[in-house]
């Protein structure tokens, strides 16, 4: 009986120690990580805008006259 309370504490003692090292590992590549998944992001959403701009220009943008009419005479000066 003394083995098997013996293999549990070990394996035990091994689970909580992979346990700690894994989050220490993941805790200090939090940076990185971020920084990956930010410059996707980033190149994503530019190609998505790069797409879309110019499409959108086109059907906001109001017709242009084709001519101009008179000029506008400027106010009298009252002195």
């Amino acid at each position: 009986m003394q083995k098997v309370f013996n293999v549990l504490s070990v394996a035990g003692f091994v689970l909580s120690a992979g346990m700690v090292a894994g989050s220490v590992m993941l805790y200090s590549r939090i940076p990185s990580i971020t920084k990956h998944y930010m410059s996707e992001l980033q190149t994503e959403l530019t190609k998505m805008v790069t797409y879309m701009v110019p499409g959108k220009i086109d059907d906001v943008m109001p017709e242009l006259p084709t001519s101009t009419g008179p000029a506008v005479e400027l106010p009298k000066s009252p002195f």
